[in-house]
């Protein structure tokens, strides 16, 4: 596939596509809550302060009825850069790929059905634990359950995400973990240093080496959450984790309960893999040897000044579309230029 990229173990790369080349896909999508989003600068998710608690809910209205339902608007900035469920929406549809939408602790619940985890939202970990170590343990075991029906309905299960503030909480429990990594950001400026100072600060807290105690501590309830899915439906079938930094922290902690890595692949797009902020590949290399599948995407070559400001280093990723579009491509064979064109008309439907 000329347009999917394989980092990392090339050899299970090949294999995972040519696993599921035309084969059924899956798509979840889980929204979460830190109230660590809420910290000045450290991310653009929501164009108001006020409207952070709805990013979650809203990408998944939006997937689902193109509009949302919990506000009054279309998630984007006010210049025009859309949510990156724009190309989640798009890449689904083209490939007539079924949607699930998992609630993980959102705080706000979303206007469609979903799978409720009954979890709380994660605190801010720059003054307190994020959750209590009895909601992580509940958000692991429930995940499990959903993995076990999620991966027996498809070839390959693809599990998105939808967390402001989530690129924060998963340096927490990388460092917490023991890794050395730098994460991504939604804007070109990486607010690389509050990050890490807010991490290094809600490290001090942790009293523990238990991987329990640790995400309890500076995590958020997504990442206990997709690492229960990931542990159950993985040995059922493939499962590709879609997004950067917060599924590496995903990885990283399931692997501390004893997840081998197995039949697993992280779908992201070129704008994380290439992010010179951050290092995606060399991260998840210290967890495990599995492949990174980028979606080389050609937003930059749009017509559409919105879209082309991924290219330029905005947004990047988010809400699952590395995943998605690579799940479009392999189930259908359409190329990154047929996706782009797509995803311009579904821009303009909502402009």
């Amino acid at each position: 596939m000329q347009d999917i990229e394989i980092l990392g173990n090339k050899k299970e790369g090949l294999d995972f596509i040519d696993k599921t080349k035309q084969k059924r896909f899956v798509f979840s999508l889980v929204i979460s809550y830190t109230a660590t989003s809420e910290i000045q600068g450290i991310t653009i998710a929501g164009e108001h302060p006020d409207l952070i608690k709805y990013t979650g809910p809203a990408d998944a209205e939006f997937i689902h009825y193109g509009y949302c339902k919990s506000i009054s608007v279309i998630p984007m900035t006010p210049d025009g850069k859309p949510t990156p469920a724009l190309l989640t929406k798009t890449a689904l549809e083209a490939a007539s790929i079924p949607s699930i939408v998992i609630n993980a602790g959102s705080k706000i619940p979303p206007k469609l059905p979903f799978i409720d985890m009954n979890l709380e939202y994660g605190k801010n970990i720059s003054n307190e634990a994020a959750l209590s170590q009895e909601e992580i343990r509940k958000a692991v075991e429930y995940g499990r359950i959903i993995g076990r029906f999620l991966g027996a309905s498809t070839d390959c299960l693809v599990i998105g995400e939808s967390i402001p503030g989530g690129t924060t909480t998963a340096l927490g429990v990388l460092e917490g973990l023991g890794l050395k990594a730098l994460v991504s950001s939604s804007m070109p400026d990486n607010p690389i240093h509050l990050k890490t100072e807010v991490v290094k600060n809600a490290l001090k807290r942790v009293q523990s080496n238990d991987p329990f105690d640790i995400v309890a501590e500076i995590g958020d309830p997504m990442i206990p959450t997709v690492a229960g899915i990931l542990s159950t439906s993985s040995e059922i079938t493939k499962v590709l984790l879609a997004g950067g930094t917060q599924m590496a922290a995903v990885l990283c902690f399931a692997k501390s309960m004893g997840f081998d890595g197995k039949n697993t692949a992280i779908g992201t797009t070129s704008y994380v893999a290439d992010d010179r902020s951050a290092n995606l590949a060399e991260t998840v290399g210290q967890i495990f040897d599995i492949p990174i599948l980028v979606a080389k995407l050609r937003l930059g070559q749009s017509s559409i000044p919105g879209l082309r400001s991924y290219a330029e280093g905005f947004v990047k990723e988010g809400a699952g579309a590395g995943g998605a579009s690579i799940a479009c491509m392999l189930k259908t064979g359409m190329d990154a230029e047929k996706l782009l064109a797509l995803t311009e008309k579904e821009y303009k439907k909502i402009t």
